[in-house]
């Protein structure tokens, strides 16, 4: 089983005849996605890779059925498409695109509540079930179908954890990369919850990194609820205070947004904590065998 994407998804992209738009919306067909619907306002009544494409998402639900959105729309204009989605009764959106106003997103949150629509992102990689579906921009081919899912703030260090436990032999549930930014749609917790309600997911790989309480938060949750095993790993160990760090989110302001805390929280609440990125796959390799 797989979690928020599967063979059932039907793909709208936002953005798809942008250039970052078109070249991945290209990716995750040949991966086998569907995507049956494009939006870009002006755009209606054309086509992309053979999809039509629309002027509002509401037509374009109404007439293909879509239930999954991906946004490649301009950080100025992406606050906006997310609510797009939103209005439409779109179940799931994910953001991929980078550089939203930090204010922007604080309109989004506040919009969000109360009503049905998750959010992914922004500032993501997206998500993918192996073998069954790809909302992204991950490379498809390094996933292996399996047991493990798979949490990230961080993209790149998904797609390396990824290429660890495929090389290991270990295949992966649904991978999810929630974002850098201040302000994610969804959370570790709400990520770690639906892992661990999913009967086909048997442990989980979270990767955290610098800034904000996220890696906190989960570590709550892990403690009270998670029946599963977690392996933890939180980049940034070396970073100095009140520096930026890649992410938005990824700056030091205060105490508990330090790499240390972060894992010694997630240690006590009972995650096994990777001693390097280089040793994400191992770790859990041990988690199994015991």
């Amino acid at each position: 089983m797989s979690i928020l994407i599967d063979n059932n998804t039907r793909l709208l992209v936002q953005g798809i005849t942008g250039g970052e738009g078109s070249f991945h919306t290209q990716r995750c067909m040949e991966y086998g996605t569907k995507v049956v619907a494009g939006m870009t306002p002006g755009k209606g009544g054309t086509q992309t890779f053979g999809v039509n494409v629309y002027n509002t998402i509401v037509q374009a639900v109404k007439e293909t059925g879509a239930n999954v959105s991906m946004v490649f729309v301009p950080p100025a204009f992406a606050a906006d498409a997310i609510m797009e989605a939103t209005d439409a009764g779109m179940p799931l959106v994910v953001c991929i695109t980078e550089g939203i106003p930090v204010s922007d997103m604080v309109t989004v949150h506040h919009y969000l509540k109360g009503k049905n629509t998750r959010l992914i992102g922004p500032n993501c990689p997206g998500l993918i079930s192996p073998g069954k579906c790809k909302v992204g921009i991950m490379a498809g081919e390094i996933h292996l179908p399996g047991n493990i899912g798979v949490v990230s703030r961080s993209g790149t260090l998904t797609y390396e954890a990824v290429a660890q436990l495929t090389s290991l032999g270990i295949g992966q549930s649904t991978c999810v990369g929630i974002g850098g930014d201040p302000l994610p749609g969804s959370s570790f917790v709400d990520i770690l919850q639906l892992f661990n309600e999913d009967k086909d997911t048997k442990a989980v790989v979270m990767i955290g990194e610098i800034g904000g309480i996220a890696e906190q938060d989960a570590a709550q949750y892990i403690k009270a609820k998670m029946k599963k095993p977690v392996v933890v790993f939180v980049a940034g160990a070396t970073a100095p205070p009140g520096r930026r760090m890649g992410h938005a989110g990824a700056i030091i302001s205060g105490s508990s947004g330090r790499a240390q805390d972060k894992m010694a929280a997630l240690e006590a609440a009972g995650a096994t904590i990777a001693p390097s990125p280089a040793e994400i796959g191992l770790t859990m390799k041990r988690v199994l065998a015991r």
